[in-house]
Formats: C-alpha cells, sequence, structure tokens
C-alpha cells in the first residue's frame, strides 16, 4: 500500500503542475454550463407538467457536473497506458515489483484528483454569486453536505474501478478508440450526464439504477441539492460500496485473465 499511496502523491504533485490548462477548462466549463441551463429553463418554460426534479435542483446539478468533470467524465483517459498495450511495451510494466491493477488504479485516481483540485473552487465559487436563476445554492443542512461529499468519493472510487475495464478492454480489442467510444458514450449517459435521470422515461430509469453509472454522478449530486433523501442516501452509501467492492475483485480478475494471454515479442 505504500508504493500505491507513494505513486498516487507522486502522480497527484505532477497533474497539479498544468495550472493553464486548468484555467482553459474552467472557461469552457463555464460555457457549456451555461448553454446546458438556458436549455433546460426553455425546456422547463414550456412544460406542460411538473418535471420530477425542480429548475433550481437542477440548475445545482448541472454546476456540480461542471465543477467535478473530471470526477464523473468516462472519456478522460491516459494515453499512455493504451501506448503500453497497443506498442508492446507493457512488458516493462510487468517487470515492476507491484500489482499492475493497483498500480494503475493509483495512478488514474491521481489524475482525476489533480484536476478537479485545479477546477472545482472556481467553478463553485463564481456559480454561487451568479444572478437567479443561474446561481447554484447551498445543500439544505450539514448532514446533506457531509452525505454528498462521501457519495462523491465513493462516485470518484467507483468510477475510476470501471474505467480500469476501459483499458482491459484495449488489451483484446488494440482499439483504444473503439474502447473509449462504447465506454465513454454508454457510461456517461446512463450517469445521467446527458439528461438528468428523472427526466428520463420510467424504463430507461429502471435500466438506470440496475447498472453503476448513475451512481458515481447522478446520486451524490441529487444528495447535495436534497432530491434524495438522507435515509435513501444512506442506504445509496452501502449500494455503492458494493458495487465498488465487486468491480474491483472483477477488474482484477479479468486483468489477471488477460495477462495470461499476453505475448510480447522483440529481438
Amino acid at each position: 500500500m505504500k508504493v500505491y499511496a507513494s505513486v498516487l502523491k507522486l502522480r497527484l504533485l505532477i497533474g497539479m503542475q498544468y495550472r493553464s490548462a486548468a484555467l482553459a477548462g474552467v472557461a469552457t466549463q463555464f460555457f457549456w454550463g451555461f448553454i446546458s441551463i438556458m436549455v433546460f429553463q426553455a425546456f422547463y418554460e414550456h412544460s406542460s407538467i411538473t418535471p420530477p426534479i425542480s429548475l433550481k435542483e437542477l440548475i445545482t446539478y448541472i454546476w456540480l457536473q461542471q465543477a467535478f468533470l473530471a470526477f464523473i467524465m468516462l472519456w478522460f483517459r491516459d494515453n499512455e497506458i493504451f501506448d503500453l498495450i497497443t506498442s508492446g511495451n507493457i512488458a516493462y510494466e510487468l517487470c515492476r515489483p507491484t500489482g499492475l491493477y493497483g498500480f494503475w488504479y493509483a495512478k488514474l485516481l491521481a489524475q482525476r484528483l489533480s484536476s478537479a483540485l485545479l477546477r472545482f473552487y472556481p467553478i463553485l465559487l463564481v456559480a454561487f454569486f451568479l444572478p437567479k436563476p443561474y446561481n447554484m445554492t447551498f445543500p439544505p443542512n450539514t448532514i446533506t453536505l457531509i452525505l454528498f461529499v462521501i457519495t462523491l468519493l465513493l462516485g470518484l472510487l467507483l468510477l475510476v474501478a470501471i474505467s480500469m475495464f476501459l483499458y482491459i478492454s484495449v488489451f483484446v480489442t488494440l482499439s483504444p478508440m473503439g474502447s473509449l467510444l462504447l465506454f465513454g458514450v454508454t457510461g456517461e449517459f446512463f450517469a445521467g450526464l446527458i439528461i438528468p435521470i428523472p427526466l428520463m422515461p420510467l424504463w430507461l430509469q429502471k435500466i438506470a439504477y440496475i447498472l453503476p453509472f448513475r451512481w458515481t454522478a447522478d446520486f451524490p449530486f441529487r444528495v447535495y441539492s436534497g432530491h434524495i433523501a438522507q435515509s435513501e442516501a444512506i442506504i445509496g452509501v452501502f449500494i455503492q460500496l458494493v458495487y465498488l467492492l465487486g468491480l474491483l475483485w472483477l477488474g482484477k480478475l479479468a486483468l489477471n485473465s488477460v495477462l495470461k494471454r499476453v505475448v510480447v515479442q522483440g529481438g
């Protein structure tokens, strides 16, 4: 564990150096945040029925998406790992005196943490002071805020576990772009990043509730706004833990399976 903690710390420090890229990302995320809010605002103004989530809750939902985008986006990738797999240089990784799954997991976790740490606070700071109805609101109470932090961090760990399957699949397909598109489109849709899950048809909501993706984004964001009750949030924390432990176990199993069939040619 000391080795993985060292990898996490080192990669986190490296990622924190890219401040200019983070500022550019903040500007882009503000743009997309306003676009999304205005689209949904128009939808709400012309809706003939009462939506299952209020506009105020939805605006907070969108700003949280933008602030913690690095925690929830599946298309966030490490091209270095893709190159190692497709070029055959994975042989060097296998020579390390550490488990490959834990090493990559710590590396990917550090990349997401460093990116979010540089971006989330300026977005949230500005979002709170925007004029109504575009501003972000505080959670209903302190307990809700604590539950949000817990669910958000568990969602991050869960998303990294899901993203590990993206890299494992490349051992079989040898196509990073194909795997990335499949995971990215499917995962982000059922995580509620394109259409919030409460606004989906009921049959799609049932599918989203079965899959693990919603527990990475939709669940913590709705906990923050109070749309999900505290009692339901506590139950959801245990469900997140079950998904996390299950995906970690399956991921290690899958990686060990593909590594047994790896063939590296060289002179």
